[in-house]
């Protein structure tokens, strides 16, 4: 008779390695996986953390990029800096939020039509292809008009056009992995049910949404930029970065800093998520 193997003796379980990760992601990507929590805590921060504050007149108007002002004053004479900074909460938590919605309701629908039959299956896919043939960006700027400007408005409409991406990859993911020996085998032997969606089947559906959802933040804010440029976000005077650099195209030739500066600051952001995006990618596929 053989004894049972004590948890001493039993294999430990493997642990993530940051190192590997990193390596596996390149030096570039790593920047970019590390700028993005440090951009989302800046932008958590941002009323507590603004040198000035970013509605009220603290220089004279026009004034350039200095020590005492970093990217100049606005034609009131207000920090952009500031402004800046609190332009990023306004613009990189709503992006957050769309996927993090958008991912929650998407993969839900695309488990359930990888799991049900046939049937629930055909309906479920009409359904997601008819949204994704639509012109998404279209029709969320249709559906913000007759909405009225506003930033929950936009998320709104955003979110109703992002989720099904989410709910393909989750449904194709599901079906690949149901064909999976070793998912075969562990239905043969009785697993079934939620055992062995968590066991068997999300393990290998996580990493794809992940990476889905990583290569779509700056989608989400380059689109949630552009609604806020075409004047469907807040109202003046806050700080959208798309706004602000919607509002000061006229004076570009003469105080450059005013448009120039907050549509760097968006493109700033979408590099870092495209980097991450791209890091994540390359280290969970290299695992």
């Amino acid at each position: 008779m053989t004894s049972r193997p004590s948890p001493d003796t039993l294999p430990a379980r493997p642990r993530f390695n940051w190192r590997d990760f990193f390596r596996r992601a390149g030096w570039l990507e790593s920047v970019g996986i590390v700028g993005v929590p440090v951009v989302t805590v800046v932008a958590v921060l941002a009323p507590w953390i603004t040198p000035f504050d970013p509605q009220l007149r603290v220089a004279g108007a026009y004034l350039p990029p200095s020590a005492g002002h970093w990217f100049g004053t606005d034609e009131i004479g207000r920090d952009l800096f500031s402004r800046v900074i609190l332009g990023v909460q306004y613009t990189w938590l709503p992006g957050l939020a769309v996927i993090g919605f958008s991912l929650t309701v998407g993969s839900l629908v695309g488990l359930i039509s990888g799991l049900m039959g046939a049937k629930v299956d055909l309906v479920i896919e009409r359904i997601v292809d008819l949204f994704l043939v639509l012109p998404g960006t279209l029709i969320a700027l249709a559906v913000v008009a007759s909405l009225g400007p506003g930033l929950a408005n936009t998320m709104i409409a955003m979110a109703i056009f992002w989720w099904p991406w989410y709910a393909r990859i989750s449904r194709d993911e599901i079906r690949r992995l149901k064909a999976r020996p070793h998912v075969e085998a562990a239905r043969i032997a009785g697993v079934g049910g939620p055992r062995l969606l968590l066991r068997y089947l999300l393990p290998g559906v996580v990493p794809a949404l992940l990476i889905g959802a990583s290569l779509d933040v700056a989608n989400v804010i380059m689109t949630l930029s552009l609604m806020s440029f075409l004047g469907l976000g807040l109202p003046a005077p806050a700080p959208e970065l798309g706004s602000m650099t919607s509002r000061t195209l006229d004076s570009l030739t003469v105080h450059w800093w005013l448009p120039i500066l907050p549509a760097a600051i968006i493109f700033l952001l979408c590099l870092l998520a495209n980097l991450a995006g791209d890091g994540i990618r390359a280290a969970l596929r290299g695992a």
